[in-house]
């Protein structure tokens, strides 16, 4: 039986600045169904929500949370940067708001099977579709020392990279690095001390890899412009730097898109109190607009 728990982060918050009366809403990123339910809960029956999950166990989930609000709810597992063919399966051509809760949820990080997380022993897998593609483990045994090395400080921005990288590959000379526990000490021999623990840009890089997470996100963004009705409504929780720049940069350089969010959105202290995990949460809103001169 699949156990799932992940609390949302900032559903008030979400909620604000996404609604914008009835209509058909996505959650592109609909995981247990915690934001879709606040949405639904929030509008009338005349509104349907889109959910959308590249992990089917999640999926499954969702269809348990959401089971109130079946007859409003439609549920596809697949990558949201396939957000136009998605809709068009449902007829759909615009829609009234999308939400992106981009990363890695609670549940997935405590699923030592899933390898996401350093401080769980279980293989490098880190895949959000455990259906296909190639995973963590993978990546470490068959990548150059250069491609490695470009790899951590690319999406990890890890500024010892190059030892990681050297070290990965003389270590799997004798054998391959193949769960997370091995990676985790390997690079903890490594790199000095640090506020956050040693492996930790090393796994988000790892991730951001395997799942293409900032070229899905790319080719999701781009859509924006033709899928939201005017007047419509984009909300984005991200949780690094990578993925918050290319956020702002994309709704800044839209000429269809202005920023309802000047600057990001932090979850509340309290909210980090209760949830840890949001505290690295920032929220982007933007809005469909006709036309915005001055901006290429």
């Amino acid at each position: 039986m699949t156990v799932f728990f992940h609390e949302p982060v900032m559903v008030e918050e979400v909620c604000h600045f996404l609604l914008r009366g009835e209509g058909v809403y996505v959650d592109a990123t609909v995981g247990g169904g915690g934001h879709a339910r606040a949405i639904l809960e929030r509008l009338g029956p005349s509104s349907m929500l889109v959910g959308i999950d590249r992990d089917r166990e999640a999926l499954d989930v969702a269809h348990k949370t959401l089971a109130p609000f079946a007859s409003r709810v439609r549920l596809v597992h697949e990558r949201f940067s396939r957000l136009r063919d998605i809709l068009a399966l449902f007829g759909i051509q615009k829609v009234r708001g999308i939400l992106f809760d981009l990363g890695v949820s609670s549940w997935q990080l405590e699923r030592s099977e899933r390898g996401f997380s350093f401080l769980r022993e279980g293989p490098l897998d880190m895949r959000m579709d455990t259906s296909w593609g190639k995973t963590a483990f993978d990546l470490l045994r068959t990548l150059s020392e250069d491609e490695l090395a470009e790899l951590f400080f690319r999406f990890g921005e890890e500024r010892y990279a190059r030892r990681i990288a050297r070290a990965i590959v003389r270590y799997r000379k004798k054998k391959p690095v193949a769960t997370t526990t091995e990676l985790s000490e390997l690079v903890a021999r490594i790199v000095p001390r640090r506020r956050i623990h040693p492996a930790t840009r090393v796994f988000l890089a790892l991730r951001i890899a395997v799942n293409d997470e900032l070229g899905e996100l790319e080719r999701a963004l781009a859509q924006l412009p033709e899928l939201l009705e005017e007047g419509g409504r984009v909300v984005v929780l991200s949780y690094h730097s990578l993925e918050d720049r290319l956020v702002k940069r994309y709704f800044r350089q839209s000429s269809s898109l202005q920023e309802v969010t000047r600057k990001p959105v932090f979850p509340s202290p309290e909210e980090v109190r209760r949830n840890p995990r949001a505290r690295s949460a920032r929220l982007r809103a933007a809005e469909k607009v006709s036309f915005l001169e001055g901006k290429a």
